[in-house]
């Protein structure tokens, strides 16, 4: 299987925002977006994930953190995508568990070359550390709209919003590393009855 290695860059009068991603990595980061929990999410699915991961991103913070965190969410979508390729060989679906604590979170993640995110996460209190949890939904949006993915996220248990964010981060890692492992017996065969995905 080739490397699966990739460089975006996205540009906009709103943020600027460069991402690389090794798919194939250990979980190092390098993470610079001036939103120090969304980088503590962020980190959870480099390490959970086993996917390499830089993001640079600048954004109109001064307005508020939207634009940048669903702009990471976009191009990071993008950079999977383009790291991925043509799909041949990768197990194409994943899943996972993960509890924090009282909190409990499901993902489930399908390379079907189709945008659908199913996502709920019912918060008990709309900010952790200043940051409006609300903006969750739309970093998971940008990424499943450009990485064309269908992504069910759902919190089934907790009390403690941190907790429960950390559980959807970490599940979301640990599904994605599920899907994009190579399935050896796949060979070099697309594992879709249709040949494409």
């Amino acid at each position: 299987m080739a490397d699966r290695i990739a460089q975006v860059e996205r540009n906009t009068l709103e943020t600027q925002i460069r991402i690389e991603v090794n798919l194939d990595g250990t979980g190092r980061v390098s993470l610079s977006t001036g939103i120090p929990f969304f980088e503590h999410m962020l980190d959870q699915i480099a390490r959970h994930g086993l996917i390499d991961l830089t993001i640079e991103a600048m954004g109109d913070l001064e307005i508020d953190d939207h634009h940048t965190v669903e702009d990471v969410g976009i191009t990071l979508g993008q950079a999977v995508a383009k790291a991925v390729g043509d799909k041949k060989g990768m197990t194409r679906y994943g899943h996972a568990y993960v509890p924090l604590d009282e909190a409990l979170s499901r993902v489930v993640i399908d390379f079907s070359g189709r945008p659908g995110l199913f996502y709920t996460v019912p918060f008990t209190r709309s900010a952790v550390g200043g940051f409006d949890v609300d903006l969750f939904r739309e970093f998971f949006q940008g990424f499943v709209n450009h990485a064309q993915v269908t992504v069910h996220v759902d919190n089934l248990k907790g009390d403690n919003s941190h907790h429960q964010i950390e559980t959807v981060f970490k599940a979301f890692g640990r599904a994605l590393r599920m899907a994009l492992t190579p399935d050896v017996r796949m060979g070099d065969v697309i594992p879709s009855t249709k040949g494409s995905l």
